[in-house]
């Protein structure tokens, strides 16, 4: 009469490699998470931008984005009448976003230019970094 079955010695080998390779897969996923963030918050500031440009361009007024450093925020603002017409906060996204290279403020003219080319770094947690781009004609960019 023949059994069947494993021995405990061959299932502890396989929890044990099993072990070994969600032991280095674990690290790798968290860096892959760390930098899919830094790339979502990347894209959703590029929109934020792309967003003021067309407010510019449709209301015919220049608008401002303002990169709130200590509040964690970026806060879109018609100049022409001073009305906040959106603030994004990343605060809850456990990133560092750096003072953009033209100043704290993004401004956009009725025509869609930018009053002058910024670059913003965005940087996670784990030493991943994006950078953004507003040209002078106003196109926002994503390298």
């Amino acid at each position: 009469m023949r059994q069947e079955g494993t021995t405990l010695t061959e299932l502890l080998v396989v929890v044990g490699l099993i072990a070994i390779v969600a032991g280095m897969a674990i690290p790798s996923f968290m860096n892959l998470n760390s930098r899919t963030q830094v790339r979502c918050v990347a894209e959703e500031i590029a929109s934020e931008l792309r967003l003021a440009k067309q407010l510019a361009l449709t209301n015919h007024d220049r608008v401002r984005v303002l990169v709130d450093l200590d509040q964690r925020a970026l806060i879109t603002q018609l100049v022409r009448s001073g009305l906040t017409h959106h603030v994004y906060r990343y605060s809850d996204k456990n990133l560092i976003i750096e003072e953009p290279s033209a100043g704290s403020e993004i401004l956009f003219h009725p025509s869609g230019r930018s009053a002058t080319a910024t670059t913003v770094h965005i940087r996670g947690q784990e030493g991943q970094s994006q950078k953004l781009t507003v040209s002078i004609t106003g196109r926002v960019s994503i390298l």
